[in-house]
This record gives C-alpha cells, structure tokens and sequence, in this order.
C-alpha cells in the first residue's frame, strides 16, 4: 500500500509538506503543489481516512440508513442529506435494510465499528431495543420519516395520519362509497398512521372501507393487490395506496383487465415521487417533500455533531400535500 512516505521521497519533499498538500494546500507554493500532486496521481496514493479520523477525533462521514432505495422516495431523501452534508464538507454513505430488521442491525453494528459521525435513521425497528443498543456507543443519530416514540433522539417526518386523511376525503367528496386500501407491513409505523388517518376521515361519510395487506412497499406487491381487488364482489370504485409504488402497481393491474382509470376504478398513490405524474394514467397522490426531509435531518445531524453546543432534540413535522392528477379526476354522482 502507497504511504505518504512514499509520495514524500518521490516528490524530493518531507512528510510534513506532503500533508500540508493533502489536508492545508494554501499553505503550500503552487510549484511544490504542482510536484507533491504529480507523485500522488502516479502512485495512487489515497489519504488513510480513518488513521485521520484516529488523529482528529471525528469522522467526516455520516451515514444514512433507510428501508428500501429501490423506491424513489427514499433516492429524493438521500440527495437532500448529500447536499446538506457536502455543503459542511462532509460525506454521506447510504445503506438499505430493505425492511429486514436483521440487516438494520447488521448496518448499525457496522457503522459503530466504523464510528461514523452520525446516523440518518429510518428504522424498521420500532421497539426500540437495538437503538438503545446503539447508542451506548455514543454515536448521534436522527430518525428520518419517522419517529422512535419509546427512543429519545431529533426526528424529521410527515404528518402520515393527516395524508392518509386527506387521501380518504377525496374519493368520498368525489362520490366512492366502496373503497379500498392498499396498505404496506404493518410493523412500519408510515402504514399505521396512513390508514388510521383513512379510517378516521371517513367516519363521517357513509363509506364503506376495506383494507388489503400488502407485504412490501413495492409495484411487485401493487399488481397483486390490484388482481385481489378485481376479484371482489362488489368490487370497489377506488383505491388508495400506502405509497406510489404500490399505486403503479395496481394501475398496471387494471390497464391490463381493462378497466378504465378513473372511471371504473380511481386510484391514489401516496409520496408523489417523480414517477406518479409520469404514469399512463397521471396519479393523484399525497406529496412529502422528500428531499427537504434528507436535507433538514442532516442539518439537524451536523448540529448536534457540531460540539459548539449543548445537543436539543428536536422533532420537525412537516405537512403532506394532496396533488389531484387524471386518476381520480373522474366525477361521481353521490
């Protein structure tokens, strides 16, 4: 392995000089810049970041851990922390559970071996044990689209029963009196709260409700809903979804028996990611604004790691947006 050593006898220069370039190049002339950089470009030389971290007692890098990065949702989360992050001067390293409890704990066992700065956290894990855990090893973290209600820590999220709510009201302004939900896990705390805020908002329509149990979030899991509900008797007028990729999914399901959206079935998705309003048929959905999330609980990171003050946990709550597309434009008579 290429040591600064290494790059100090190539250069003709002493160790001292070759660090001033890597990690205080103004204080270095342009010409001995210009030499010390040749003789890292030609032997490959790469700082050893974690004996730096050893010397200064932090990590430049914190990590965001969410529950799956094949949903764009999650993508428009990490942008918004990267961006925030390099603008301190700082990395992110992002890492997917994929809604496995085993592989967040896996994750988080590693990130405290690597003694990162700090942890954006969606976690799948609600009970609180394996957090509790992890913080004994004194590494901050803040939750990301969540909140840990039994775990004190900063938390950046939704009001998830508000969108479900909002979800709800539309179709039954709109006249359905047969709905359907599809819904994600139940051990994520989003899906709970999307339903409960369905469940509570419709309580003063006369509306039926029905609630089919998907197991992931994904488009997969959508087309089979989609498929159980066209096998209903009565079949219902709409559906919401506990997110986009299951509306995808469901909209795939009907474009293929036939049946028209949103005259025969209106459908409402749910995190309005850029795909929604892409869609063959354009979907209404419930917006979060997902890179704002990343980008504030990253700021809410970096403070807390920051040390020029006592750390204040803070829980921010943002407000979910209906956005009304061609699904469930359709009017009904009530």
């Amino acid at each position: 392995m290429v040591g600064i050593k290494d790059v100090a006898r190539a250069a003709g220069v002493s160790i001292g000089t070759v660090s001033n370039v890597v990690n205080r190049p103004q204080l270095v002339s342009e010409e001995t810049r210009r030499r010390v950089q040749a003789a890292i470009d030609e032997l490959g030389y790469v700082r050893d970041e974690s004996a730096r971290q050893l010397r200064a007692g932090s990590s430049r890098i914190m990590a965001l851990l969410v529950l799956d990065l094949a949903n764009p949702f999650f993508v428009d989360i990490a942008r918004g922390a990267e961006q925030a992050a390099h603008e301190a001067g700082l990395n992110v390293i992002t890492c997917n559970s994929g809604q496995r409890v085993d592989l967040e704990s896996s994750y988080l066992s590693m990130l405290a071996e690597q003694r990162v700065r700090g942890v954006l956290l969606s976690p799948v894990d609600t009970t609180g044990e394996r957090l509790r855990a992890f913080a004994r090893n004194g590494i901050p973290y803040v939750f990301v689209d969540r909140t840990v209600p039994e775990v004190q820590g900063s938390s950046v999220a939704v009001d998830d029963v508000t969108g479900g709510a909002l979800a709800a009201n539309h179709l039954a302004e709109t006249g359905h009196r047969e709905i359907a939900m599809v819904n994600g896990p139940s051990l994520l705390a989003q899906c709970r709260d999307r339903e409960a805020g369905a469940r509570s908002a419709l309580q003063d329509h006369d509306v039926h409700l029905s609630v089919l149990d998907a197991p992931a979030l994904d488009v997969a899991s959508g087309r089979d809903a989609g498929a159980r509900l066209l096998g209903r008797s009565p079949r219902p007028t709409a559906v919401f979804c506990a997110n986009d990729l299951l509306a995808l999914g469901v909209l795939q399901a009907m474009v293929a028996a036939g049946v028209r959206v949103p005259e025969e079935m209106a459908i409402v998705g749910y995190d309005d990611i850029e795909f929604a309003g892409a869609a063959a048929v354009p979907l209404t959905s419930v917006r979060q604004p997902a890179r704002q999330i990343g980008r504030t609980a990253a700021e809410l990171l970096i403070d807390e790691t920051s040390g020029e003050a006592p750390v204040k946990h803070r829980r921010l709550v943002f407000q979910p947006e209906l956005v009304v597309r061609d699904s469930t434009r359709a009017h009904r008579q009530k």
